[in-house]
């Protein structure tokens, strides 16, 4: 992944020396379980361990595979270089690469999943935050981008609150999914190798063992695993999509922060651009494309094929890494993002009290009036503020028909805000308990 939309934890959970630990782990484990067994000696299993705390050389595990054509035999050559080949001789025994490719691919999406939850947690923490901070800061509303009527600000954090709070727990149960591990021999039928070395190194990876793996774990977990952060990705562009419309000049209700020294443009020297945000656009479309291939690596041929290596070999670390950098930027955005209640008002009062109509309309059905004429009267108004620049409260109460209807004091208590916001405590103990 590019360094620049990076972070190091994560990285480092992908990079080739973290890999060929696990497999060490992985093959070390299976010979503790094999000589456990009598399959092997004793004193072979524990030669292995002699690589415990050596690092591996990893051009020299390239050379091999130069070779060889084959990544697995490659180390495990290495491995046996290390601790001597006679001791290594029982290691990987009954044993296929896949039982080491895909544990390990399992145990190191477990491990970027508990980085994005911790990721996540950050981030819900934020969204609180801003929502209990602006919990009856009133804006307008919008829906088809047009002003509808009142909300808060608190309440736009609130609901991206519950959202993020859905994907947390879409990531755990990602997470469950995805921590198999199968030791199970060519073609998953353990012919070659007792079941209870699959238990044994599953339990010390931190894994339940796969129920059936053929001679691979099947590929709907991973699907369902990148699906997940697919739909973590587009909910941080439905974020990033409202801060950067309520950022443009025509609104500027809320703007990401603009630090001391920077630069919005190396034109235009007035430019405070949504720069984070429309990043954070541009890298959840990067993860939802994984999303794709994953699924198409649910049919392979037969017990197995290699069709999905090469997809997951880059959408393992490409999906997290970049996952992991947008949550801990949109968490920053949330934490410095300014808010503008004056200009809130400002736009909220823009067409004169428009926003208000409905209430209008709901007390001349109540006062007898039928929906459908109530529905004209009100419109018959509303058009005038649009096109006029009418008031209108004013252009109401000179409406004979409205007034025969209502009156004046009834007609003014319509235009009260107060009322939009009377359910904002009730929806906040929805989102986060009382």
């Amino acid at each position: 992944m590019v360094p620049r939309y990076s972070r190091p934890e994560m990285v480092a959970i992908w990079s080739a020396r973290s890999k060929f630990r696990i497999w060490f782990e992985i093959e070390a484990h299976a010979c503790d379980a094999m000589a456990k067994l009598g399959v092997i000696p004793v004193e072979n299993a524990k030669a292995v361990w002699k690589a415990r705390d050596v690092e591996f050389d990893i051009d020299r595990i390239d050379e091999i595979e130069a070779v060889t054509k084959h990544d697995v035999i490659a180390f495990l050559t290495h491995l046996s270089e290390i601790i001597g080949q006679d001791e290594a001789r029982f290691v990987h025994q009954g044993m296929t690469s896949s039982d080491v490719l895909d544990t390990t691919f399992n145990v190191q999406l477990v491990r970027a999943c508990d980085i994005l939850l911790a990721d996540m947690d950050r981030l819900l923490a934020a969204l609180k935050r801003r929502a209990l901070e602006h919990k009856m800061t009133v804006c307008i509303g919008r829906s088809h981008g047009i002003h509808a009527e009142p909300v808060t600000m608190g309440l736009k954090f609130a609901r991206f609150y519950a959202e993020m709070d859905r994907n947390k727990r879409r990531l755990i149960t990602a997470r469950e999914e995805i921590a198999t591990g199968a030791i199970s021999g060519a073609v998953g039928t353990f012919a070659n190798i007792d079941p209870s070395v699959e238990a044994h190194v599953c339990a010390k990876l931190g894994l339940e063992p796969e129920p059936i793996s053929t001679q691979v774990i099947p590929r709907d977990r991973h699907a369902a695993f990148f699906a997940t952060l697919g739909v973590v990705a587009a909910s941080i562009e439905n974020i990033a999509t409202e801060f950067r419309h309520l950022q443009r000049t025509e609104v500027l209700e809320a703007e990401e922060y603009f630090a001391p020294g920077q630069k919005g443009s190396s034109a235009m020297p007035h430019k405070r651009n949504p720069v984070l945000t429309e990043n954070l656009t541009g890298l959840s479309r990067l993860v939802r494309m994984t999303v794709v291939p994953a699924l198409e690596n649910v049919p392979l041929w037969h017990e197995r094929d290699i069709s999905h290596s090469s997809v997951e070999r880059n959408i393992g670390p490409d999906a997290t890494i970049t996952l992991d950098f947008a949550l801990a930027r949109l968490t920053s955005v949330v934490d410095k993002l300014l808010i503008y209640p004056d200009n809130m008002m400002k736009n909220l009062d823009k067409f004169h009290g428009l926003v208000h109509s409905q209430r209008v309309l709901l007390a001349l059905t109540q006062a007898g009036v039928s929906r459908e004429d109530a529905y004209r009267l009100v419109q018959r108004s509303a058009m005038k503020v649009w096109e006029q620049g009418a008031d209108f409260m004013t252009e109401l109460l000179v409406d004979d028909e409205v007034t025969a209807a209502l009156g004046t004091d009834e007609i003014k208590a319509r235009f009260d805000l107060d009322y939009h916001t009377k359910h904002v405590d009730t929806i906040f103990a929805r989102v986060f308990g009382s």
